[in-house]
């Protein structure tokens, strides 16, 4: 049983990064680059924080259609990969910057505007994750107020 659930949790890890890479490289990416002059400079990390979060739920979507019998701890095991590193200008979640930032705002009350931004965004991203994970589970049968005979 252990293993099973072992290969399940690979398989969503493996999945989610190949969906998320695709979708941020020959998606994500290509829009930004787009439609970034038309909304200008001011609206760009708007933007980009809002095709993260499309991304991410997307992302939550795929590994949850493919694990139907229980997407949420194989999206949850995808989301623990994202928590180790720093991606980049191509994705806005990076965990351990955010843990040096709520370090040094226990120090300086000055990090305290930035910590609340950051941890704000953090959460919006996460929560398209698990969002689209849980827009894939099967639905329930309707309601019906004919009784089944």
């Amino acid at each position: 049983m252990m293993r099973h659930r072992l290969w399940f949790w690979g398989r969503s890890i493996v999945l989610g990064w190949v969906a998320l890479l695709l979708i941020t490289y020959l998606l994500e990416r290509p829009l930004l680059i787009w439609t970034a002059p038309w909304l200008g400079a001011a609206w760009f990390p708007t933007e980009r924080l809002g095709l993260n979060c499309l991304s991410l739920a997307a992302t939550g979507w795929i590994v949850g259609r493919w694990h139907r019998p229980s997407p949420m701890p194989c999206v949850l095991a995808f989301a623990a990969t994202l928590t180790f590193r720093d991606f980049g200008p191509e994705l806005a979640i990076n965990v351990p910057w955010l843990i040096r930032l709520a370090e040094d705002a226990l120090g300086d009350s000055a990090y305290l505007a930035s910590l609340g931004a950051t941890a704000t965004a953090h959460i919006l991203l996460f929560g398209s994750l698990i969002a689209g994970g849980l827009l894939s589970r099967p639905s329930p049968a309707p309601l019906s107020i004919v009784e089944n005979t």
